[in-house]
């Protein structure tokens, strides 16, 4: 009988305890996952994988060690424990490390509330071919295309369980389904490609095929005929699609662990101006069905609604136990941890206020400029925030769509570009990151 996740930690617990740790936590995992992929209305790869993985932590002082296994017999979890304590006993002194306090811990939670697993069966391996087969029949269906790259579904499952000799205890599982497709328009060098795709917790959330398909070729063929824009200052508006990478920049400049080292190019921005005094962000970990939602976080907190940035204003940092004591803090409860390793800070779901005008307003408003649906690459300097992508899209004159365009660069700083940012109110409700199509009223453009 296969041994439960909750069974694993409290044997890595017990096994550290008799090697001489004076605390310890530990993580195990369980997973299923199946992929599947076609080309040319054929099978062109399948993949399922099975696991368990299991992590222990432990602290001897203010000494901590971490290892990791994919072997859960009695005997690895006690040889385990003991190379983990001889480790620790090796390490220099973290004068930052430790568990959380027992006060500190989630009590009560609803998991159920969170849906963060779909009770419906795991999909067979024809189910997700048949569903790749609709994508690229869709998109072959498409004037213009010439072939499809790659038309896939897939699924998995994640069964996770944390625990802590601190009395901590608790686990979810998560369930993830997708599908995707790239098309390809052209041939030779004139050959453009785009994609689409949708990724639920619930496999009745997920679009259908067809729309999936049809939309990929749809936006390959939009790319025909692709030219250099012209190199000048413009305003750029960057798609949904595309939108919240700039969001994530700053979200990793909030980070409590590059704050902690010195390392952001916001780190003595705490309380002030970093938005337009019209948005905020918000950290949701308490949405239903979404990817980022969780009850707890890697050190058994209780995760919070959270606004990172209020009226423009950067309210504080993103932190675990550990950048937090650095900073002289308080967790704000962002852990995520692996089993390979101890935690570290990480944002969950984050909202961008949205605007009250759609994309096609804001091209309108825009006049000569670029829209960018795909980003290539990306030069960013932490610590001054100086930044620079490849960028492809399409060019804007006179408030309207001209043509498509390729092999440019975008540069500025995204101090100042995330101060003049310009939201649309286009951004999908159900992702972890929502954010919508946003406008800079002006970057450099290097194209031909």
């Amino acid at each position: 009988m296969t041994e439960t996740l909750e069974d694993l930690t409290r044997q890595l617990l017990d096994a550290a305890r008799t090697a001489g740790a004076d605390a310890a936590d530990a993580i195990a995992m369980r997973g299923t996952a199946l992929s599947v992929e076609v080309r040319g209305g054929a099978l062109e790869h399948a993949e399922r994988s099975e696991g368990t993985d299991i992590g222990l932590r432990v602290l001897v002082g203010q000494k901590v060690a971490n290892v990791s296994a994919s072997d859960t017999k009695p005997s690895t979890v006690a040889e385990m424990a003991d190379r983990a304590v001889a480790m620790a006993r090796e390490a220099p002194d973290d004068p930052h490390a430790g568990l959380a306090d027992p006060a500190q811990l989630v009590g009560t939670y609803d998991l159920a509330a969170l849906e963060l697993r779909d009770p419906a069966p795991e999909p067979t391996a024809a189910a997700l071919q048949e569903d790749a087969l609709r994508t690229e029949a869709a998109a072959r269906d498409v004037d213009g295309i010439s072939q499809i790259d790659s038309a896939s579904a897939g699924y998995s499952l994640r069964h996770v369980y944390l625990a802590g000799s601190n009395g901590f205890s608790g686990g979810y599982a998560r369930t993830s389904r997708g599908i995707s497709c790239v098309a390809i328009t052209g041939s030779g060098t004139a050959m453009e490609r785009d994609y689409d795709g949708d990724s639920r917790t619930f496999q009745s959330d997920l679009r259908s095929p067809e729309d999936i398909g049809r939309r990929a070729a749809e936006r390959a063929v939009a790319r025909a005929g692709a030219q250099r824009p012209k190199t000048g200052a413009y305003p750029v508006l960057f798609d949904e699609r595309v939108s919240a990478t700039l969001v994530g920049h700053l979200l990793a400049a909030v980070n409590g662990a590059s704050v902690a080292r010195g390392a952001s190019w916001l780190r003595d921005g705490l309380g002030t101006q970093v938005l337009p005094e019209a948005l905020s962000v918000i950290e949701e970990p308490h949405r239903p069905r979404v990817s980022g939602s969780r009850p707890f976080d890697g050190e058994g907190l209780p995760t919070r609604t959270r606004r990172i940035v209020e009226g423009g204003r950067l309210t504080g940092w993103t932190l675990d136990l550990a950048t937090a004591r650095k900073l002289g803090m308080e967790s704000t409860a962002n852990a995520v941890r692996g089993t390979s390793g101890g935690p570290s800070p990480a944002s969950w779901n984050v909202r961008l206020t949205q605007g009250d005008r759609d994309r096609d307003a804001l091209i309108r408003e825009m006049g000569t400029g670029l829209l960018v649906t795909s980003l290539i690459g990306a030069t960013i300097n932490q610590n001054t925030g100086d930044y620079s992508r490849g960028a492809a899209g399409l060019w804007v004159e006179n408030g309207e769509v001209q043509y498509p365009v390729n092999e440019c660069t975008i540069a500025g700083n995204l101090r100042d570009m995330l101060l003049g940012l310009v939201p649309a109110n286009d951004a999908r409700p159900w992702l972890s990151r929502v954010v919508p199509s946003l406008l800079v009223p002006g970057m450099t453009i290097a194209g031909g």
